[in-house]
């Protein structure tokens, strides 16, 4: 399998139902289908609660559908493997590890460390981190931890790279410079990504395509196709256009009002 077809993700009549701590039922999705194509930068958003979280922790196989199935690469995802790539909204590195042994952690897992070396010293370079090597997670700061993570998960070159909501804990300023390095990335590595946001001009700046998402339980409303060129201007009217567009689809999808849950 050559990288241009590596990442291509088919998700089919996917239902996921929880149960409360009362006995109920909590349907998170419904019927759920969507295709993702190699290489694609797509992104889920919607209202809290509409089951983004919970369709992205099925593709990297933290949980299965009760009906429904998920292939990657015409595969069927069962469990976790590396080549689901995972970025939380918190770093979660491991405190007692320095920047260089949190990055090395996929390849000693692996038994492939000693072969690795010289990918990690060009990872911590890539996500810009050289000199912070022996640095631990609480000496830098909450940018340099998601760049950090991001070089943890990339290094086990994996065929789609799962985000969700990793730049929703920074700051504004470095919330924009690390989208950048998102791109960047995706560009370099040709690496299939899946970003959950809340956040409308995030998805517009980043992404191919938006999914948008209806409240509890969560369906896919609309496909939105983001048809402008890179580098994306957030004051160009062709952005402000799809912002706009977005924006009145979530309106539109959020209009049956039902309970908050975080799932």
């Amino acid at each position: 399998m050559n990288d241009a077809t590596r990442g291509y993700i088919m998700i089919k009549n996917v239902d996921r139902v929880y149960v409360d701590a009362h006995g109920n039922e909590i349907e998170a999705l419904k019927d759920v289908n969507l295709d993702i194509r190699p290489g694609q930068f797509i992104s889920f958003i919607g209202p809290s609660g509409c089951g983004k979280t919970t369709l992205l922790r099925l593709i990297a196989g933290l949980d299965e559908p009760q009906n429904g199935q998920i292939y990657l690469d015409g595969e069927l995802v069962k469990g976790t493997h590396y080549e689901r790539g995972l970025v939380f909204q918190q770093a979660n590195l491991f405190p007692w590890m320095t920047i260089e042994e949190n990055i090395a952690c996929g390849p000693k897992a692996r038994g492939i460390y000693r072969y690795s070396t010289e990918e990690i010293r060009e990872f911590i370079e890539l996500v810009g981190l050289k000199g912070f090597e022996e640095s631990y997670p609480h000496q830098v700061s909450g940018g340099m931890a998601q760049r950090a993570s991001l070089a943890r998960a990339l290094i086990n070159h994996p065929r789609v790279l799962l985000l969700d909501e990793p730049l929703g804990a920074l700051d504004a300023f470095t919330r924009m410079n690390l989208q950048d390095e998102l791109l960047r990335l995706w560009l370099e590595r040709n690496t299939t990504m899946i970003l959950v946001t809340h956040d409308v001009d995030e998805a517009v700046y980043l992404s191919d395509q938006i999914v948008v998402m209806t409240p509890r339980p969560g369906k896919i409303v609309q496909i939105v196709n983001v048809e402008i060129g890179r580098p994306r201007d957030r004051s160009d009217a062709d952005f402000i256009q799809i912002r706009s567009k977005i924006l009145k689809i979530l309106q539109f999808a959020g209009e049956k009002k039902s309970p908050e849950y975080y799932l």
